[in-house]
C-alpha cells in the first residue's frame, strides 16, 4: 500500500487535483490518499470547492508519493520560503513526486528539479520557466518523467500522467482499464502534445 500525500493550497486548480485522484482512487488496494496543507483545515479551490486537510505536521501516514497541483495559488507561493521548504522536505522523503500544471513551478522554485527534465502548462509557460534556469524544460510533452519526478502539462494532462504512472508501476492494461472505466480518452504517448505551439 502506497500513501499519496496531496499538498494543497488556496486557489489550486480543481481538476489538477481531482483528476489524478480519480485515477489513483480506482486502485484502493494499492493507494491510500491523504490531503494536507501547511496549517491544515479548510482549503478552497479556484472554483470554490471546500476540502478538509490535515496539517503537514500531523500526517497520519508516511508519504510515498507527493502530488502537487497547480493553479493561481502557485503565483504567490513561489515567494513563500516556508511553503517551499515544506515542499522540499516532503519531496526529499518521498519515493515519487508528481506535479500537475504550474505545480512544477513550485518544485522548480524549491530547487528539487535542478538538473531534471520537466514540463508544465503551456498557457503559463513563460512564467513557469522563469522560476528556474536550472531545470531542463521540455516544451512539447504531455508529461515528463525524470527519475522519481513526474511533471505534467496543463490541468487535464494530470490524468494522463497519473495513468502513465500507473502503467509504469503496474502495467499498461491496468491503466487502460481505469481509463475505460472512467470513460476517459487517455493520451498514452507522453510526447504527443496537441497543445504545444512552437
Amino acid at each position: 500500500m502506497h500513501t499519496i500525500t496531496a499538498l494543497v493550497f488556496d486557489d489550486f486548480e480543481t481538476l489538477d487535483l481531482f483528476g489524478p485522484i480519480e485515477m489513483f482512487g480506482s486502485l484502493p488496494e494499492h493507494y491510500r490518499i491523504q490531503f494536507t496543507s501547511i496549517a491544515g483545515g479548510i482549503i478552497r479551490s479556484k472554483h470554490g470547492v471546500l476540502m478538509q486537510t490535515i496539517a503537514v505536521t500531523e500526517l497520519a501516514y508516511q508519504t510515498d508519493i507527493v502530488l502537487v497541483p497547480g493553479g493561481l495559488g502557485t503565483r504567490q507561493l513561489v515567494y513563500n520560503p516556508s511553503f517551499l521548504q515544506t515542499l522540499t522536505t516532503l519531496t526529499d522523503e518521498a519515493d515519487w513526486v508528481l506535479s500537475v500544471c504550474t505545480g512544477s513551478a513550485l518544485l522548480a522554485k524549491s530547487g528539487v528539479l535542478n538538473g531534471k527534465r520537466a514540463t508544465s502548462n503551456k498557457m503559463a509557460w513563460q512564467w513557469v520557466i522563469s522560476q528556474s534556469n536550472k531545470v531542463h524544460w521540455v516544451a512539447q510533452a504531455r508529461w515528463v518523467v525524470d527519475g522519481k519526478f513526474y511533471t505534467s502539462s496543463g490541468v487535464s494532462a494530470g490524468m494522463d500522467m497519473a495513468l502513465g504512472f500507473i502503467a509504469d508501476r503496474h502495467d499498461i492494461d491496468t491503466a487502460r482499464q481505469i481509463a475505460n472505466h472512467t470513460e476517459y480518452h487517455w493520451q498514452e504517448n507522453s510526447g504527443m502534445d496537441e497543445f504545444y505551439r512552437a
